[in-house]
Parts: C-alpha cells; structure tokens; sequence
C-alpha cells in the first residue's frame, strides 16, 4: 500500500514537471489559427534553425498536397460533404514534405525506425507480450499511460466543429487535450458517421479507418505515432507496447490492479479503485448523442472509464477468439476480396477485423470475431468503435492484432498490387492520405513489413519464447538465493560433523568392521526408478508433457 501510494505522488509530480512537453502530431497549434486556416498552408518552423519545415538545414519543404484522382467504392454516395474527403484539401493544401529519413508535421522528428540528431542512426525495436515483461517494466507501463493521460499536449489541438461551422475559417473550433487523448479523439474522428447537415442526418456506412483495407495499415502508423509521442513525452527512447496475446484466454488476463485495473466490487462496471485507471474519464465517446445532435464531439470529459468484460451480448460474441481461429484467418491467401468492405468473403482483412466467420470466411457473418469480438466482449468504453481508445487495453489489443498483420505479411508475402489502388471505400484506396493523421501518410506506405518499420514482435522471433530472468528478477532473487546457499552450507556441515561423531563413538566395533560407511548409510531398493520397458515410453514425452 505504501508503495502505490509513493508510485502515485511520484506520477502526479513527474505530470506536473512534464505537462509542458511538446507532442508533435496533426492539426498542431501554429496551423489551427485563422490565417492558416484561410491560406490552407501547415508549414510550422523547425525549431532547429527557425524555417519552415527545416528547410534552411535540408530537413524538407513546404509543398502542394496531391491527393489521388482514383475512384471510391459505392459505400458512400456523396461528395463534398465531410471534412475527412480528400484529406486534408478541406484544411490545408500545402503541408511539410520532408526529406531522407526526417519526419513530422515540421520534419522535426525522424522516420519510424531512425534515431538520433541527424535521423541516421538505425535500430530496431521489440514489442513483447505483456506477461513477460518485469514488474517495474509493468510499472513503468501504467506510469506511462497515466502520464500521458495527464499531461496536456502544448503543440496539439483536435478540431471540435466542421470547417463549415468554422464559417471557412474565420472563427477557428480547436480544444486542448492530453497526449493520451489524442489518440482518442484520433480515433473517433477516423469512424465517426459523415454529417450531411442538421440534426439527425448523417451517414453512417461510412468510416475511414475500419471496414476496408486500411483497417490494418491505419492502426500499424496510429500504434507507431503512439509509441513515438511516449517516448518524446517520457524521454525513453526504449518504449515499445506491449501486447496481448488473447488466443484461447478464458477472460480479461489483463483485467488486474497490477496492469490494466480488475473489476470494481461496488458496481462491476467500472474499474477497481485499487488502479490509477479507475481516475479516468473518457471523451468522444457518445456516438449517438453526437449524431442525434449533427454535431462533432467537443472533447470534454463523459463520465468514468467503464468495463465489464464477460457479460456481454453472447449472440453477437459466442467466445473469445482461439488459436484455430487464427489460424485459419492466417490460411487465408487474398488480403481483401470483392466489395472489400465488411461483406468481403475469403478476405484476410476482414476476417481479421471481425466480420468474417474465422471458421468458413464468409462474409457479413452473424457473429463477430477476431479483433471485433475483443471490443465487444469488454462490454464498455471498449465496445464502442468511436470511443474505443479511451480503454488502454486497446493499445494492447491492437498491438496483438498488428502482430497478427505481421505475421500474415511474412507467410504469403504480398505484392504492393494487392492493396487496391482504386473502388475500396472511401478513405482506403492505396493512395489516400490516412485522416487525420499530420504528417501525411498513404495506406499503401504501411503495407509492408514490421521491420521496414523498425520493430519487431517477440512472437514473431524463430526462438520460441522462454523466460529470461530481467536484472530486476534477478534484484529480487538473489538474497533468497543467498539464504538457501547458507542454509545448505550448514546443514551439509551438521550432518558432517554428526557423521564424524558416530564413526568415533562406534570406532572399532564389528558392526563398522562389517559394513562399509557407504552401505551403513544406504536405503534398501525396493523396485528399480525406471524399468527397462519404460524407458522408451518415457523418452516419448518431451518436457512440457512431464511437468
């Protein structure tokens, strides 16, 4: 108890030393001003030399966007409507291009898997599974996500109205919002339904970032652009997410104090208080609400983090998902087929994302599945797709379901043809620019291999995982080692020193005389250990059968 409670002192003091730190990310402070609204340019300074984009120090320059001309899928009827069309034309049409391996909306940062002053120093990172990682690394993950939760981004707003109710710019509609938060309201606005004007009328087969081949492209660069702002935030440039391997798990593994929060014992919806999580209050997460009123979500805060995993619709979500399950959506050959939305059959991208049955491929299946079944079966904050990023356990979440996407790109190695080019739902064609992501980025640049990207999954090593005891392990074992090697010594020399003591006492008699030391001391063997016809059998079973 004392302990968490000098763990909690020490994050509110670090969150109030840190709450100023930059975050780079779309939609930054200098660009949601009205003069940048009106002359739809993001070309902030580098504050490395003070030019725009970097480009007196070679960094990048500021360049005309150019979107693709290709056509869209028949999921969505309209055009010139939403905010997220052509992304980010309704904004800006000129943003930062940067050169060699610099990036950010300023080309302030270094491309994913680069590191250094000059972005030229390579290394790879190592996501690993949640359950292998030390007690402090568990720590200092919750420290993390609770820091970024408090921290407020000083570079970063997100837009709370359309551009049209921003009367073309002239009256700017920004909020301030955590680093953490972000990435929440990133994620809504990528699947909110389109406002076609006025209360109740909105579009809702529509969503930029699920339902179509850049499902797993977007969340790879959204887990990416996480995990970089952690690291600016904290310092540590080592972070990596951990993630849930959830195959075959009978419950919320990851539903305890020590990580993501257990349930609470007063109302099973909400989290334990003996979690930090329990102090969280989501945002964008009242969907309906939202289109009830022809509105955006304004940012601000709607009530509690809320959780119940297990007590979920059973009809829509019959289980967790299993290995065969996995398997079999690894089988599958096409990454997307047909319409390529969520009717898709024999699709892997589909089948991946949940709404094709992981036993026949088919699409528009009955019940959800896969990466679907997870949100559900959390029955909370999670099961909503606006507002599911308010749960951290979608970062592990989605870690595992871009291991799976890895994973699936190593086996059948595709071409760059298979990702469509053209007639994939709107906001998914390979040349889209993924909304509302600043810097910009292409679908097509985040269909490719993990470690183009500069990270690795443990999952994925050719060794098998095993248990490599952490030097903090070690920290903890080692007085106990101590304590046994002690414990031994003695008792090794009293049972020395009583030997030695019985050999003199009986020195000479004929009962030494007539049995050696050895034999005195020998247990008689009733039945041999093994016998000689189980030795085979016995050999067939390798160790994990034994123990």
């Amino acid at each position: 108890m004392i302990l968490k409670i000098a763990v909690m002192w020490s994050l509110e003091i670090i969150c109030f030393l840190l709450c100023f730190v930059p975050s780079y990310q779309q939609f930054p402070r200098l660009c949601a001003t009205q003069e940048a609204l009106r002359t739809k340019e993001c070309c902030p300074p580098w504050e490395g030399d003070g030019s725009a984009c970097g480009a007196s120090s070679g960094r990048g320059t500021c360049e005309d966007v150019v979107v693709s001309a290709q056509p869209d899928g028949p999921q969505y009827p309209f055009s010139g409507l939403d905010d997220r069309e052509k992304w980010p034309l309704v904004f800006y049409n000129r943003t930062c291009q940067c050169t060699e391996n610099f990036m950010g909306f300023n080309c302030g940062d270094c491309m994913f898997g680069y590191f250094g002053e000059n972005c030229n120093e390579r290394r790879e990172s190592l996501r690993r599974n949640i359950f292998h990682l030390s007690r402090a690394e568990r720590i200092k993950l919750v420290s993390y996500l609770n820091l970024a939760k408090q921290t407020i981004s000083r570079d970063y707003v997100v837009v709370t109205g359309t551009y049209r109710e921003m009367q073309n710019g002239t009256n700017p509609m920004f909020a301030e919002v955590s680093v953490y938060d972000v990435f929440v309201w990133m994620h809504y606005y990528v699947s909110r339904n389109a406002l076609l004007g006025g209360p109740g009328n909105v579009w809702t087969d529509v969503d930029f970032g699920h339902w179509g081949p850049a499902f797993l492209p977007w969340h790879r660069a959204y887990l990416l652009h996480w995990e970089h702002e952690i690291r600016k935030l904290t310092g540590d440039m080592s972070f990596t997410i951990p993630y849930w391997d959830w195959r075959d798990a009978q419950g919320c593994d990851v539903c305890t104090d020590e990580l993501m929060g257990d349930r609470s014992t007063q109302d099973p919806s909400l989290i334990s208080p003996g979690s930090v999580f329990s102090s969280w209050r989501v945002l964008c997460s009242q969907a309906q609400d939202y289109s009830a009123r022809g509105v955006l979500c304004d940012a601000t805060e709607e009530g509690p983090l809320r959780r119940n995993p297990g007590n979920h619709n059973r009809n829509l979500v019959e289980r967790l998902p299993t290995a065969d399950d996995v398997e079999f959506t690894l089988s599958l050959t096409n990454y997307d087929t047909g319409p390529m939305d969520r009717s898709a059959n024999m699709s892997f991208r589909n089948t991946l994302e949940g709404f094709g049955d992981p036993r026949t491929g088919l699409g528009n299946s009955s019940r959800l599945g896969m990466h679907a079944a997870l949100h559900v079966y959390m029955n909370g904050s999670m099961s909503s797709v606006q507002g599911s990023a308010n749960d951290p356990i979608f970062l592990l979440h989605h870690a595992f379901v871009d291991c799976l996407y890895e994973q699936w790109l190593r086996r059948h190695r595709p071409s760059p043809s298979q990702y469509p080019e053209s007639n994939a739902p709107i906001g998914h064609n390979s040349e889209y620019h993924m909304a509302p992501i600043l810097p910009l980025h292409r679908n097509r640049d985040f269909f490719i291999s993990s470690k183009d990207l500069g990270y690795e999954y443990t999952h994925l090593l050719d060794a098998t995982e095993s248990w490599h005891p952490s030097l903090e392990e070690l920290r903890d074992m080692w007085p106990w080692l101590l304590l046994a090697g002690l414990c031994g010594g003695i008792l090794t020399i009293a049972i020395a020193a009583v030997v030695l003591t019985t050999k003199r006492w009986h020195k000479g008699s004929s009962w030494l005389r007539a049995r050696s030391w050895k034999h005195a001391f020998a247990l008689p063997e009733r039945q041999p250990l093994i016998r000689s016809n189980e030795i085979e059998e016995t050999n067939q079973h390798n160790y994990q059968t034994t123990m």
